[in-house]
């Protein structure tokens, strides 16, 4: 019998990440989305590419079996394939997660099959089938929420692979990292055991896996790309190339290291080899990754659990060492008004409006009387002072001015001699 993997999100990360390891396992492949041209593309063509980019050359697979639904205007065929599938999938974001969960209660609640369908979110954030979880429990009619257990199993996963922006003309096909890591929680699946997927690894506890990739590669690769673009930078592989971003980026995973070698008792060397194993990847030449890319969403990425003042908040708990975070902080905090991210324009609107306190807390969820609090509205206040003189991208310290001496130092050394 055919295995079946309904999947939300026909976007690089969905087709270049979860449908090719789905593939390669067996399954076949519905695609959901609501972008028809999205749709229409994987309806009207069998095959697409998926080509693993590294230092060593590159290797392409071609991905076949797989069809494609749009929830908007067939949500009843969706719901009629979740209810025979057995793989539940998704990767479309974590805002979006509250948008597609109605149409998977549904079709949930019209299981019949005896195993239960294995619901697993690959979202880029902490708790995302948790979070998934919650919202198709307010789209279940009371009367099933007790039984939902025998339809559906929810587990957390981690997945990290660097996905870049594509070429205008490539089409369905995807390139990306060789690299990867899909980590999937295995408690949940209980008596009838997780799906048949080679490519995952499947753990009892899922949260060291989920703090060491989020704290490791999501803080490097952010910090790179807001260093990158003040400095001029197009790329994350140039930026990383500066030897002063190179090193800031170094910094800040010593500090975010500090704390998952505490927290998670990971050996130190164990976590050295990762940072060095991430280094190398956010470098690669080959991923022609843009600084406005990676660093777009700058209010999501400010989040109390995300890849800053996630750690942070952490340290300064513990009483430990975070200043190159802040930095971080900082820069993303000037990540203002940028073309085509929704996101930055809204956090030069907050900065403007509101107070440092109250900046800080709308954009962080930090609270009043959190030990990183007023360290955050420090800096929220600076970048506030330095908007004020419309100069949003100077850099935060003279040390920052003089590195980047020649580029925007005129305007840097206006702010810094007030």
């Amino acid at each position: 019998m055919t295995k079946k993997a309904v999947h939300f999100g026909g976007g690089n990360i969905g087709r270049g990440f979860v449908a090719e390891f789905l593939h390669t396992a067996g399954y076949e492949v519905v695609f959901v989305d609501v972008m028809e041209s999205i749709i229409t593309s994987l309806q009207n063509t069998k095959s697409y590419q998926v080509t693993e980019v590294s230092g060593d050359g590159e290797n392409t697979k071609t991905i076949t079996n797989y069809r494609a639904i749009n929830s908007k205007t067939h949500e009843q065929d969706v719901v009629q394939e979740i209810s025979t599938a057995d793989v539940v999938t998704c990767a479309v974001g974590p805002n979006i997660l509250k948008f597609i969960a109605p149409v998977i209660a549904k079709g949930i609640n019209a299981r019949t099959a005896s195993v239960p369908l294995a619901v697993i979110a690959c979202e880029n954030m902490i708790g995302g089938t948790d979070a998934l979880h919650g919202f198709i429990k307010d789209n279940t009619d009371n009367s099933r929420l007790e039984t939902l257990g025998e339809r559906a199993s929810f587990a957390n996963s981690a997945i990290d692979r660097i996905v870049p922006a594509q070429a205008p003309d490539a089409g369905l096909n995807v390139r990306i990292e060789k690299f990867y890591e899909w980590v999937v929680e295995k408690l949940p699946f209980g008596k009838f055991g997780h799906p048949d997927i080679p490519a995952i690894h499947w753990v009892d506890h899922l949260e060291p896996y989920i703090e060491r990739k989020l704290f490791t590669v999501n803080t490097s690769h952010a910090t790179a790309a807001y260093y990158g673009k003040f400095a001029g930078k197009m790329t994350i592989a140039e930026a990383m190339k500066d030897e002063y971003i190179r090193n800031t980026v170094r910094d800040v995973l010593q500090e975010t290291s500090s704390l998952i070698v505490d927290k998670h008792e990971i050996a130190a060397q164990e976590q050295q080899d990762y940072v060095e194993t991430i280094i190398s990847r956010i470098s690669n030449p080959y991923l022609e990754d843009s600084v406005e890319r990676v660093g777009r969403a700058p209010i999501r990425k400010l989040g109390r659990k995300e890849r800053f003042i996630g750690p942070a908040a952490q340290l300064a708990e513990r009483n430990a060492k975070y200043d190159s975070l802040l930095g971080s902080v900082e820069m993303a905090l000037r990540f203002q008004n940028v073309e085509g991210d929704e996101e930055s324009v809204e956090l030069a609107k907050i900065l403007k409006e509101n107070s440092p306190g109250d900046a800080t807390v709308q954009l962080t969820s930090l609270e009043r009387d959190h030990p990183l609090f007023s360290a955050v509205v420090k800096v929220v206040e600076r970048v506030q002072s330095d908007s004020k003189y419309d100069i949003p991208n100077i850099p935060f310290s003279v040390a920052h001015a003089n590195h980047f001496k020649g580029r925007r130092v005129n305007r840097a050394s206006k702010l810094l001699s007030l």
